[in-house]
Parts: structure tokens; C-alpha cells; sequence
């Protein structure tokens, strides 16, 4: 009689701890669900090569404040890095920043682009031609969705005149290769899709560079307020420069070195030591971001930087040495 009470007792305790279980699970589901940020809204916005591009679209938190002195905040586009071989627009990663930008009162569209440099053998400087295109793919792709954008700002409910354009790695370069072609629109026909008097109202960069075939860098019209933040040891996306006679690739260390010369608008932020970890510091760095996007952007104040940071709390993480790693 003893073991049959005790049986039941036995099975009635292995219920309720089943049961525990469950709610537990569903509680921590719940919660995690809860702080996944998704998209308002996921849009084509072109068709290249037979394949849909889309981008996906994070209004502000209501409860944000998306003004400064008065002044709206801009709306951020964002261009995911991955060596223009891989890489997607709505990867986990970069959900943390999504959510900082948003609770913080930016409106953020992340895209889509073609991956220029995927299936393809890249050797160093003799692959210049496969590169270049790749990010002349990228700059495209970026330069439509800037277009569907600005055609649906009553959908968006956005100030075309204010839109920041961000990248990480591959991103960055698209980033900042778009705003020199801005800059320039008279030598790179790229720009034309675009209105004659658009330009982005600031450029976020993590870990990019600019390609050029004309030497030095040039702009024949000012370009906008830029933020570069980069690891000094960076020899993925140079932190310098990969220079050869009028080629050159230029990193975000000969670009402030160009801005600085023509009095441009800029905050250069230069990590200690980091390679091209920078590139995935999105939200570790938010508070950088914040300050350029509050002064230099929303106030329109031109508040020039160039720092070396040196902070223990970013621990450096390997991982590719430098290019030729990257696409072994």
C-alpha cells in the first residue's frame, strides 16, 4: 500500500515539475521574443540579376524621443558587412543596435545588396577590377533603395533631406564609396538615380575605406558629416591604405587625413590595437554614435573629433589577419 501512495505521490511530483518546466519555458520565450526587435515593415525594393531585393524597415518606439532641440532625428540606413561574399540584412546580430537605434528615436531601414565578390577568386591587388565592381554593385543596390525610399517617404514618414546612411566591413565601404561618389557626381555617373541636390545628412562607418582610381581623395562638394570608427591593426579593410601609382584604397586614416585638409565635418574614432573587430562593436559603440548623430547631424553642428581610444572593456577578438585571409 506504502508503494502504491508513494508511486502516486511520486508521479503527481514529476507532473507538477513537468508542468513547472513548461510555464518556465514559455515565460523565457516569451521574454526573448519580446526583446526581438521585427521589422514594421519589409518591402522590394528592386529586381537585379532575377532576384528580389528587399529591405526591411524599424519605425521609432513610440515612447522615444525623436527630436533634438526641436530638430528630428534622422532615419539610419544600415548595409551589413560579410566581404561582399556573405552576409543578410536581418541577421541576429545586429538586432541589440536595431533595437538602441530605435528606442533612442531613429527610424531604421537595413538592405539588402548583390554580394559582388561571392563564388569569386580574389588574389590581392591583381583582382582589383572583380573588387571594384563588386562595390560599384553595392553602391547601386544602396543608391535604389535611397530612391524607393525617398518616392515612398508618406509610407515611411520620413525627411528625405535627412537620412544617415551606415555600414560594417563591406557595408562601410559601400557607405562611404556612395557619399564620394555623391561628392563627385560629375566623374561617377553612379549618382545620377539619385536628385541633383540629394545628398545623405551624415555617413556611419565601421571599418571602411574608399576606393580610388584618380590619386588622392577629392570632393567637389563638400561631403556630409561622417563618423569613422576603426581598428588601428586593421588589415582587412586597411586602417591605412593599400596604395599603388594612382590606385589606392584608402582607409579611414588617409580619410580623415583628406577631410582634415579641406576642413570637413568629422569625428574619427581610432580603437587601440583593434583589428577588424570594430566592424561588429555596433552597440558596444552606441554611445559614440549618439553623440555625432545628436551634434554633428540633428543640431547641425560641425563638432570635429579624432580620438585614439584605448578601452579594456572591448576585449580585441581575432579574426582574419588581413585580405588575403579574408578570401583564401
Amino acid at each position: 500500500m506504502k508503494m502504491i501512495q508513494n508511486k502516486i505521490k511520486t508521479n503527481k511530483m514529476n507532473k507538477l515539475l513537468i508542468i513547472i518546466s513548461i510555464l518556465f519555458c514559455l515565460n523565457v520565450t516569451s521574454y526573448g521574443q519580446e526583446n526581438i526587435l521585427r521589422p514594421n515593415k519589409t518591402n522590394i525594393f528592386a529586381t537585379k540579376d532575377g532576384n528580389n531585393l528587399y529591405l526591411d524597415y524599424y519605425d521609432a518606439n513610440t515612447n522615444s524621443k525623436n527630436e533634438v532641440n526641436a530638430k528630428e532625428k534622422p532615419a539610419i540606413i544600415f548595409i551589413f558587412g560579410g566581404g561582399f561574399i556573405y552576409g543578410q540584412r536581418d541577421h541576429q546580430k545586429y538586432n541589440k543596435w536595431f533595437k538602441l537605434l530605435t528606442d533612442n528615436g531613429y527610424k531604421v531601414f537595413s538592405i539588402d545588396y548583390r554580394l559582388g565578390l561571392k563564388g569569386k577568386k580574389v588574389t590581392g591587388i591583381s583582382s582589383i577590377n572583380i573588387v571594384e565592381n563588386a562595390i560599384n554593385m553595392g553602391v547601386e543596390d544602396l543608391f535604389d533603395a535611397t530612391k524607393h525610399i525617398i518616392e515612398n517617404k508618406a509610407i515611411y514618414d520620413i525627411d528625405v533631406k535627412n537620412i544617415v546612411v551606415s555600414g560594417s566591413s563591406a557595408g562601410a565601404i559601400i557607405a562611404l564609396q556612395a557619399e564620394y561618389y555623391l561628392s563627385n557626381r560629375s566623374k561617377y555617373p553612379l549618382a545620377s538615380v539619385l536628385p541633383e541636390d540629394f545628398n545623405y545628412s551624415g555617413v556611419m562607418s565601421f571599418a571602411g575605406a574608399i576606393l580610388s582610381r584618380r590619386g588622392k581623395l577629392k570632393f567637389e562638394t563638400e561631403p556630409c558629416p561622417t563618423l569613422m570608427i576603426h581598428g588601428t591593426d586593421d588589415n582587412v579593410v586597411p586602417y591605412k591604405q593599400i596604395k599603388l601609382l594612382w590606385l589606392g584604397f584608402f582607409g579611414t586614416d588617409k580619410i580623415t587625413e583628406r577631410y582634415a585638409k579641406f576642413h570637413h565635418n568629422y569625428n574619427t574614432l581610432r580603437f587601440l590595437h583593434h583589428q577588424h573587430d570594430m566592424a561588429t562593436y555596433l552597440a558596444e559603440t552606441f554611445e559614440y554614435q549618439k553623440q555625432f548623430l545628436e551634434t554633428n547631424v540633428t543640431k547641425k553642428i560641425k563638432k570635429v573629433i579624432d580620438m585614439i581610444i584605448d578601452d579594456p572593456s572591448l576585449p580585441i577578438k581575432k579574426g582574419s589577419k588581413d585580405f588575403k585571409d579574408l578570401y583564401k
